[in-house]
């Protein structure tokens, strides 16, 4: 089979910054993919419009922030499964191992052993008449840099930043024009901040890829280690539920419909819920105790960070592409136990005539002029690490928002406390998680740091 012969189609998906992929021979009806979400549905509307069946799921490692869509797909699409050999599935799967090839209806593919990001990790080279053509290299290599090594905990990130050094050693020996396919790119937490592109050539990363340059061992760990960002809690939980094989839904999970009446029930009696509209509706009236994690800050990152793994879940959305958006998010990090969503929205909610809470709001330059009053609001900056170095508010408190359901904060409930991220987005969901701790005096900075600035504010760097 020629290169020219397999189309390659990728399916981004930006919340979690990952790509996978769907490669297919459709002069042979067949298809294979690579590192699959759970909601599988979009494999599968490519594979018909390309008149292909797909045979084989590959996943290159045990994921850490996602479930495995392997399963799921080849229970609907009749497919085998493939893995390294090194992640001990406890499922029916093909073993794969070091130079061993995978032939898929003509479809060649060589295994490279790329330990580094996870210690089993596997890479696959796409080959036309022998040669290479494409490397699907997972975590192993991505434009710019590398995928993370501490995820298995401190003791685990030195060596496995050591495997990593060598594999990429490993993978610089394939020719400059091979293409590179990662599955992890630019928004995954599975890596340091990387390249805005999500493809590139082995040529390329050669020449401008920071961790490819030649340099010590010693030098490198220090480099792949350095300058990481936090990562969301449920990572902790992926890597052994895609081991043991997750639960097949054969689609998407379909909560059932409940009435206000049942809703409040489930509220009232310490249930979560989560309200899936935009901070500005929640701002204006929600469910008392509800998480806000509106479609328009990913679901599946802040869901994952916030709400312990497991939580049995209830939500509320006004539309029901809001809600399918939502479901979908959460079936693919596994918070699938979905007991119900309020049939109405907050509508319905309201013409029940039960009490709903409300957030204050203020623009940047409204906060200007409270801080200059004796009730003056701390300031609390719920961005990132890095975004706060770049630049943030005089005297600002700063705690990132995956931080504000655990731990002890520098500040008491009865505080008046300010809440800003860059546009308002994240710092309603840090609202909403304070609320639940039992803070109440809070107000939301609707236009965040952005506002700030664009008023020509003090801003400190650090």
């Amino acid at each position: 089979m020629s290169e020219r012969d397999t189309r390659i189609q990728a399916f981004v998906d930006p919340g979690l910054g990952n790509s996978s992929y769907l490669v297919a021979a459709p002069d042979r009806g067949v298809a294979a993919v690579i590192d699959p979400q759970r909601d599988v549905d979009q494999y599968l509307a490519a594979a018909k419009v390309l008149g292909v069946a797909i045979a084989q799921v590959i996943d290159t490692h045990l994921h850490a922030d996602f479930v495995s869509g392997a399963r799921e797909l080849a229970s609907q699409a009749g497919a085998g499964i493939a893995a390294s050999a090194g992640a001990q599935l406890r499922f029916d799967h093909r073993p794969l191992r070091d130079g061993e090839r995978l032939d898929v209806g003509g479809i060649e593919f060589r295994v490279l052993e790329t330990p580094g990001h996870s210690p089993e990790h596997i890479s696959l080279v796409l080959t036309a008449g022998g040669k290479p053509g494409a490397l699907f290299s997972g975590g192993a290599l991505m434009v710019g840099g590398a995928a993370r090594t501490d995820l298995l905990g401190e003791a685990d990130s030195v060596p496995l930043a050591r495997k990593l050094y060598h594999t990429l050693q490993k993978i610089m020996t394939l020719p400059d024009e091979v293409q590179l396919l990662p599955t992890h790119g630019a928004g995954s937490f599975c890596a340091a901040p990387v390249s805005k592109d999500r493809t590139s050539t082995i040529g390329r990363e050669r020449a401008s890829n920071p961790l490819a340059q030649p340099m010590s061992e010693v030098e490198f760990v220090r480099r792949a280690l350095s300058g990481l960002p936090s990562y969301p809690v449920y990572f902790s939980e992926m890597r052994s539920v895609n081991q043991v094989g997750p639960k097949v839904f054969q689609g998407l999970p379909q909560p059932p419909s409940w009435d206000a009446i049942r809703l409040r029930s489930w509220a009232d009696g310490g249930g979560a819920v989560v309200d899936v509209r935009s901070a500005q509706e929640f701002a204006e009236g929600h469910v008392p105790g509800a998480y806000s994690i509106g479609t328009d800050v990913w679901v599946e990152t802040w869901a994952g960070w916030l709400i312990p793994f497991g939580t049995p879940l209830a939500l509320v959305a006004d539309t029901a592409a809001d809600l399918e958006d939502a479901v979908r998010q959460l079936f693919r990090i596994g918070y699938d136990d979905l007991q119900g969503q309020l049939a109405g929205g907050m509508a319905a909610w309201r013409a029940a005539g039960f009490p709903e809470e409300k957030v204050r709001s203020v623009t940047a330059t409204e906060l200007r002029r409270l801080l200059d009053t004796p009730e003056a609001p701390t300031v609390l900056d719920v961005r990132f690490d890095r975004e706060w170095r770049r630049g943030h508010i005089p005297g600002a408190v700063h705690v990132e928002n995956g931080d504000l359901a655990r731990g002890d904060l520098p500040f008491p409930p009865e505080r008046t406390v300010a809440v800003h991220c860059a546009t308002g987005g994240r710092s309603m969901t840090g609202i909403s998680v304070l609320a639940r701790r039992g803070y109440r005096n809070l107000l939301q900075v609707s236009d965040g740091i952005t506002g700030w600035q664009a008023a020509g504010l003090e801003v400190r760097k650090e």
